[in-house]
């Protein structure tokens, strides 16, 4: 797999330099444009479009939000998306949850569709790894909020993130960046771009290392993305993407509550445990133009190992292949959406003594097979201009098996189906506002993690839940707003707990009575001048048992009440600064008992970037600098005490620095 990395970026960053002769003049046009990783907004423009169109939750982030950023993980890119929860555990492993989605999952994602440039990066059975979407390489990131990723084929609680990469008629030229700073990091860019709208392409390379704040936090990586687009002839055209993927990272682990605020260097060497990934993903894009509509379809292919000593050494090769196809006609008053995916794949896994990480005896070994495909339509219907009416829906389908063969052989085989309704309205009652709600059903299918915890599967049932939501985005004149306030019924939530000692099965993961999960979203903006710009988050969320048997109307654990994030921007591109704050008043609770709160705290840090020549851009990224010792995120547990290792602090004091150049 590492030698396919080598190769596809070769090849990649050779096709980048191929396009019209034009291309260095473009450049030298565009020299004096303010230094991000495009030069063009067309593709944001249109997503910003489909945001303003979407009754329920969502927004765009774009590459210019976090540019001075030293972007270590998702978290970095998302911090200032309403309603997505991004907690630090070390590295590039953050807990990212919309909604209350995936809130058992200490490890890996559950819950969220995430996407890159439209295709899912979650494995077959939907189990996924968010380490494989760099947001150093993206123009933009689409957030869609629960149902209102319906869009992506996705109908889960959390919802679908999409990160775009830049087309070469788009972002001509070369961009370079180099970051370095605290903890032996140091990183860097080159990308390249070249071509029109008839023949485009564009490619980048990174490389990475970093030493982490806590021991045995080391990672590096070596990454490569690219695209080539080309237009077949009138109202046809058709884009080929590549990305590839090569991430060591080591596991400290978590702590117990005494550790993580009196010693968070500490780390865990015990086993040597480890994350390590190679990924391949080969995907194409066609779009048609059609009499009163367009059609977008295309296919996909994405091959990964992992090696991933922990308790065990796990040792799993996936290969997962996948067709999509979406149509969308507009016939004034009325306009129509339907579209379907289907992805299915093969996992071969299996499990070692883990001998201080390397591979012992071999103690499992099984064949798994999964397959996810969904059908999905909408329709708006405008009587008005200012109002819109839309009703939809997406019936998922999900199979599952699993064929081992260590210690035993035994056949494990599940399916699962959903038909999930939605129902909307959006009002404009101005050109830039947008008033909105909604009432959607979700539907979540199990994982391999979820079912093969026992010699077969144990009978772990999908997860749904009725999800309403009112809310309102827009701007007038130099304030932006974006709120949402949802409620959500669940049934069967997949937590990580015993039910009931009745029920007499001894799984880690089963499926919760009635739970509740209700919130608000807010993102406020405010530039009164050109020199100055506000920004705000605030986070409510409240989730809950509702009657458990076991646990009454206990809070669920893990995600705090409030966050807010503040952030003050001074200065102009020439020189400007950014103070922020992070803010939790109060500590997500740590078990289900609600025994034990982890507490809160305030974090400080400070942004600043300047233009010192023609195309040229420093930056600078101050964290932490009070040096705050404090509670990240948390692994649930049943019953918690102090001494759990179950907690994962925030980042350390850290400053980083780099340089932004395009030529």
């Amino acid at each position: 797999m590492k030698s396919q990395v080598v190769a596809t970026a070769s090849l990649a960053m050779a096709l980048s330099f191929a396009g019209p002769a034009h291309a260095e003049n473009a450049a030298e046009a565009e020299a004096a444009n303010p230094v991000i990783i495009v030069t063009g907004n067309a593709q944001a423009d249109v997503a910003e479009a489909q945001v303003a169109a979407t009754p329920g939750g969502a927004d765009v982030v774009t590459y210019q939000d976090y540019a001075d950023r030293t972007v270590v993980s998702l978290r970095d890119a998302l911090a200032f998306s309403p309603g997505v929860y991004t907690q630090p555990r070390f590295g590039q492993e953050v807990r990212i949850s919309v909604r209350g989605s995936g809130l058992s999952r200490s490890f890996h994602m559950r819950g969220l569709t995430l996407l890159q440039d439209g295709v899912p990066i979650n494995l077959a059975d939907d189990n996924g790894d968010f380490q494989e979407l760099e947001p150093i390489f993206l123009d933009h990131l689409e957030v869609y909020r629960g149902a209102n990723a319906l869009r992506f084929g996705s109908g889960t609680l959390g919802g679908a993130i999409n990160g775009v990469t830049p087309r070469g008629d788009e972002a001509r030229g070369v961009y370079a960046r180099f970051d370095g700073g605290s903890f032996d990091f140091a990183r860097g860019l080159i990308s390249a771009g070249s071509g029109d709208e008839r023949a485009n392409a564009w490619a980048a390379i990174s490389a990475d290392r970093h030493d982490g704040d806590r021991i045995h936090a080391t990672r590096r990586s070596l990454r490569f993305n690219g695209n080539v687009g080309l237009k077949l002839g009138e109202g046809i055209s058709t884009r080929f993407y590549a990305s590839a993927n090569t991430i060591h990272q080591k596991l400290p682990g978590a702590l117990s509550l005494t550790d993580a605020l009196n010693d968070p260097r500490k780390g865990n060497i015990v086993g040597d445990q480890a994350r390590n990934i190679d990924s391949l993903r080969l995907q194409n894009r066609t779009t048609l133009d059609i009499g009163g509509g367009k059609l977008e379809f295309g296919g996909f292919f994405n091959a990964k190992q992992l090696d991933h000593p922990i308790f065990m050494v796990i040792d799993q090769k996936s290969e997962d292949r996948g067709l999509f196809a979406r149509a969308e006609f507009d016939a004034g008053i009325v306009s129509l959406t339907v579209g379907g995916e289907s992805r299915w794949g093969t996992t071969r896994a299996r499990q070692f003594m883990n001998l201080n990480g390397k591979r012992g005896a071999l103690t499992f070994r099984a064949l798994q097979k999964a397959r996810t495909s969904n059908l999905y339509g909408e329709m708006r219907i405008s009587p008005a201009e200012s109002f819109s009416l839309i009703v939809g829906g997406i019936y998922a389908d999900g199979w599952r098996e699993q064929v081992r063969e260590v210690p035993s052989t035994v056949t494990g085989r599940a399916s699962f189906d959903a038909f999930s309704p939605r129902f909307g309205a959006l009002w404009r009652p101005a050109p830039d506002v947008q008033v909105y709600a909604n009432y959607s059903r979700s539907a979540e299918f199990p994982t391999f993690v979820e079912l093969a915890q026992q010699a077969a599967f144990v009978p772990v049932r999908p997860q749904r839940a009725w999800t309403a939501e009112v809310g309102t985005r827009g701007r007038i004149g130099s304030l932006h707003w974006d709120i949402s306030a949802y409620r959500a019924d669940l049934r069967g939530e997949m937590l990580q707990y015993t039910p009931d000692a009745n029920v007499g099965i001894p799984a880690a993961t089963f499926n919760a009575s009635k739970t509740l999960h209700q919130g608000i979203e807010a993102g406020l903006a405010w530039e009164p001048v050109d020199w100055l710009r506000l920004r705000q988050i605030w986070q409510y969320s409240d989730f809950r048992f509702q009657d458990d048997v076991q646990f009454a109307n206990n809070h669920l654990p893990v995600v705090p009440r409030h966050v807010l994030r503040s952030e003050v921007r001074i200065g102009r591109d020439a020189l400007h600064i950014a103070p922020s704050l992070e803010w939790v008043p109060q500590g997500a609770f740590a078990d289900y008992r609600n025994t034990t709160r982890a507490p809160g705290y305030a974090l400080l840090s400070l942004s600043a970037g300047a233009t010192v020549a023609s195309g040229i851009e420093i930056f600078a990224d101050l964290r932490n600098l009070t040096g705050k010792k404090a509670v990240g995120d948390i692994a649930a547990v049943i019953g918690a005490s102090t001494s759990n290792a179950i907690y994962y602090p925030t980042e350390r004091r850290a400053a980083y620095a780099g340089v932004r150049a395009r030529f």
